[in-house]
């Protein structure tokens, strides 16, 4: 993917958020290990260079931290849930990493880092 590009990310790590129950499992999850939202906009080159640099730095396992996709066009329902269980104010591209149900980091755009996730998880 390059600096601007919108083509599809690379997803072999993500598990992909497609409707409410996947939502759920996600939150259920939280509560046994540390849990990532990642909020993308396939539309957007901002959201795709996030992503894309976050990808490139996750150093973590599937089982230390599951990493979850949620894509906005998509599944915008699922995205304002998230909003509303979480009380974060909605943003795109936006990464939001649980514990117990609870919001412990959130970051947008350029400010998501994978280091800072990483150092909360671990």
């Amino acid at each position: 993917m390059g600096l601007f590009s919108t083509a599809q990310p690379d997803l072999k790590r993500w598990r992909l958020i497609e409707n409410m129950s996947d939502l759920a499992n996600a939150m259920d999850l939280s509560e046994e290990v540390p849990v990532l939202l990642f909020k993308h906009s396939t539309r957007c080159s901002i959201s795709s260079m996030a992503l894309s640099t976050f990808n490139r730095d996750w150093q973590l396992s599937e089982e230390q931290c599951p990493i979850y996709f949620i894509d906005l066009l998509k599944y915008r329902e699922v995205s304002n849930e998230v909003a509303r269980l979480t009380g974060v104010t909605h943003q795109s591209p936006q990464a939001i990493l649980l514990k117990g149900r609870t919001v412990v980091y959130s970051a947008s755009h350029d400010a998501i880092d994978a280091e800072s996730v990483e150092n909360l998880v671990v």
